[in-house]
């Protein structure tokens, strides 16, 4: 129902408390009553009518007192006037109502009932209507609220479609010169007008999120929400709680109910990045998620049905996770019904031309700088580059380059490519005990994976002095955010130095 049919409606209620030949809901604009809706033989006459709040003191004063009031015949002939004056020929001793719509301390305007019929309204009847009014006044106050939030929904809808255009752009997709991501575009279309869930692999930095993105903007539900979690931020004693929602007094802190993130997704697209971190506990009831479609919020014994579009994302191998332990396996076939593999960007170095131009364009608008371009040299330069940290590291690399050029072409020189920023000097040799000469341990074995990545971070947390934060920082410098970062410390065991 929309607001003028509300009030409408209400309109015609009030006619079972007291009879009019003409009721009108006048709402404010700025220093005017406006004519809203309006119900009676009359209505027709005045539509649109309005009247300026200065020439009325008693409409001021109903609406300051927020009282109803009934008008008498020596009112009309010796006070203000009637509003609809000019507008309809009402004798001066008319029946005439005029009670003030309020709620949450805010005036919102005035209802109004007449009838050509010579005696005023009795005090009860003006008693009841007023009290009316105040549950008119909260109607009226929710609908334009309601709308209120559905035009922030949809201009929410409108930036995300916009983000989703920079994001296509930023990960170029479908305008890719590159056949490995060009088949993962044509992959994502074929499985993004199905509620098929999709498993989104790649390093990190590869634009695992921009590609779910895509995945919903292509999709059904592109005007529903799309909601993202990164499983690896989320500390684990919080995660349920995030994911599935809380009820009130679930936990100390839970002062009222909360809906997680799979309620909030509902209609639309939830994403579950670096589900490779999900802690195994949370596993068994997320894989009921997926299965049955229902939640069941911390703290409630009821569930409750969703229906969400599931979309993951990880640069973990999660087959090895599952051997050891860390993955339910049932979990993962549900999940990856439908793989998409992103290649780092030093596979895809044909791209840099659209990749640079797509970034600078999306940077502009906090930087400030339109129409940076790369040269040839500068681009010769960039290929050059391994990108550890892909399209993330590439990204910081232009936006630093944009910040310090001058001009608008970014040459050779532009590019801090090192492991630290140029001025802040070489990664020191790490302690012996750190020794990266080579990937062994001290007793002469190969190191893993998860070895390799705790001894790097150490290196670069003993060069930052143990910070993690802003330009120059460990996180940066990884090409990672501060949470992945942090959380891949704490699963590693890596302290943080100072």
């Amino acid at each position: 129902m929309d607001t003028d049919d509300l009030l409408r409606r209400g309109l015609d209620w009030v006619a079972r408390i007291a009879p009019y030949d003409l009721a009108a809901v006048f709402t404010l604009d700025e220093g005017s009553l406006v004519v809203r809706a309006a119900r009676g033989h009359l209505a027709s006459q005045v539509r649109g009518h309005r009247i300026d709040l200065a020439r009325f003191p008693t409409l001021r004063e109903a609406l300051e007192t927020r009282r109803a009031r009934a008008f008498t015949e020596d009112d009309h002939r010796h006070g203000d006037g009637d509003p609809f004056d000019g507008v309809l020929d009402l004798s001066p001793g008319h029946a005439c109502m005029v009670v003030p719509l309020h709620a949450a301390g805010r005036s919102l305007g005035v209802l109004t009932l007449d009838r050509t019929h010579c005696e005023s309204y009795p005090p009860a009847v003006v008693d009841q209507v007023e009290t009316y009014g105040q549950i008119l006044g909260l109607a009226l106050d929710n609908a334009e609220r309601r709308v209120a939030l559905e035009n922030l929904r949809e201009a929410e809808l409108e930036r995300a479609r916009e983000l989703d255009e920079v994001a296509a752009g930023y990960g170029v997709l479908e305008r890719s010169v590159s056949p490995a991501v060009r088949a993962v575009a044509a992959r994502a279309r074929q499985v993004a007008p199905t509620d098929t869930p999709v498993l989104i692999l790649g390093e990190t930095g590869t634009g695992k999120e921009r590609l779910a993105r895509a995945l919903h903007r292509w999709s059904a539900r592109a005007d529903r929400p799309f909601v993202a979690i990164n499983c690896a931020a989320i500390p684990a004693s919080l995660l349920e709680s995030e994911l599935f929602g809380h009820t009130r007094g679930a936990f100390t802190g839970a002062t009222r109910d909360r809906l997680g993130r799979f309620q909030l997704a509902n209609g639309g697209t939830l994403l579950l990045d670096e589900i490779g971190e999900l802690p195994i506990e949370l596993q068994a009831k997320l894989l009921r998620v997926v299965q049955e479609g229902v939640v069941e919020p911390v703290g409630s014994d009821k569930s409750v049905k969703v229906d969400v579009r599931l979309l993951a994302a990880t640069h973990v191998d999660l087959e090895k996770a599952i051997a050891r332990g860390r993955l339910r396996e049932d979990l993962y076939y549900r999940l990856a019904v439908f793989p998409l593999r992103l290649p780092p960007l030093r596979q895809r170095l044909e791209d840099l031309p659209l990749l640079c131009a797509a970034m600078l364009a999306e940077q502009s608008q906090r930087t400030g700088r339109r129409g940076m371009r790369v040269s040839e040299e500068g681009l010769a330069r960039l290929r050059a580059h391994a990108w550890p940290g892909n399209l993330r590291e590439l990204s910081n690399v232009l936006e630093r380059a944009t910040i310090v050029t001058a001009g608008e072409v970014l040459g050779p020189e532009a590019f801090e490519l090192g492991d630290m920023p140029t001025g802040t000097g070489p990664i020191e040799p790490a302690p012996k005990t750190m020794s990266a000469e080579a990937p062994l341990q001290h007793d002469g074995r190969i190191a893993t994976l998860e070895e390799v990545s705790a001894l790097q971070i150490q290196r670069v947390l003993a060069h930052t002095r143990g910070r993690i934060y802003g330009p120059g920082g460990a996180a940066e410098l990884l090409g990672v955010p501060p949470s992945t970062l942090q959380s891949r410390m704490k699963k590693l065991g890596v302290a943080r130095t100072a």
